[in-house]
């Protein structure tokens, strides 16, 4: 599956955010699909993740602001973002996940399969 991410961009504090994450080749509904953030200088860091049968899981510290979805009709996953701080600015990857086990090793990126290139988000203040 190819992986293409979208809707990356300059808000101010405060401001919103949709990302997307557009698949060919295999429909989304097989995978697990997670967002990953990497910001200059620090490691790749789990955002959200979605299993295929629609459970999520969030970073806690973003629980509440950030909201992961999807649409299998369009094959295309989303990343709601909200109330955006300074502290978001980064890179935004969404990743695939052939394990059918979605509870565990989710936040690891190792564990996923397939990634996107990677969409930037600079949030100012």
């Amino acid at each position: 599956v190819q992986l293409v991410e979208s809707g990356g961009g300059l808000v101010q504090a405060g401001g919103s955010l949709r990302l997307s994450c557009a698949a060919s080749g295999r429909s989304l509904s097989s995978y697990n699909m997670g967002w990953f953030r990497q910001a200059p200088g620090k490691e790749r860091e789990f955002v959200a993740t979605r299993s295929w049968s629609g459970i999520t899981y969030y970073q806690d510290s973003l629980k509440g602001r950030f909201t992961i979805s999807g649409d299998n009709a369009k094959n295309t996953a989303y990343l709601q973002m909200d109330n955006l701080k300074p502290e978001d600015t980064a890179v935004y990857y969404c990743a695939a996940r052939e394990s059918p086990t979605y509870y565990s090793g989710y936040e690891l990126p190792k564990n996923y399969d397939y990634w996107g290139q990677g969409t930037q988000v600079t949030v100012s203040s």
